[in-house]
């Protein structure tokens, strides 16, 4: 399965990164999206869409999609929330759930920094897409896509505009 990560779109989902998605079968989304509902259907009609809430989205979004996201993708078992953080830097809520769920990958979003890494000590991988959209200061706009196949993630690549 192809996957697509993005996060933290704050109200944009332009056409180059529709461009870098088209080949995927499945976009996760780790919250921030900003906009409405409406904003949020658009991306679901482009691709089927597995997503959270961040701490930015408003009601209408958190009716529709959760704090916290547990899933099985292909063997691999993937534990999903807009605020993370990363190895040895876990935020309390977010290492309570990696201890509870030992997911294979952690997705998070919401620092806007692009980090991909392995955590030796909950054997997991690490993965926070960076900013999809133009709010932050982040210096480039980023997105991932990957492959899960037999229960590996392959295939990394990383989708980079300036903003």
């Amino acid at each position: 399965m192809k996957i697509g990560l993005i996060s933290d779109t704050h109200g944009f989902f332009t056409q180059e990164f529709k461009d870098f998605l088209e080949p995927v079968d499945q976009l996760w989304h780790a919250g921030d999206f900003g906009g409405d509902i409406d904003f949020v259907d658009s991306i679901a009609s482009f691709k089927p869409l597995v997503a959270v809430y961040g701490n930015c989205d408003g009601q209408d979004i958190r009716r529709s999609y959760p704090l916290v996201q547990y899933f099985d993708c292909e063997g691999l078992k993937v534990l999903m929330t807009h605020i993370g953080g990363y190895p040895n830097k876990y935020d309390i809520k977010a290492r309570a759930l990696i201890e509870r769920y030992r997911p294979d990958i952690f997705v998070c979003g919401h620092s806007h920094i692009l980090k991909v890494m392995r955590d030796d000590y909950f054997n997991m991988m690490t993965i926070n897409p960076g900013a999809c959209g133009y709010q932050g200061w982040q210096i480039y706009r980023t997105a991932l896509r990957f492959d899960i196949n037999d229960k590996k993630l392959e295939n990394l690549e990383l989708f980079k505009i300036e903003r």
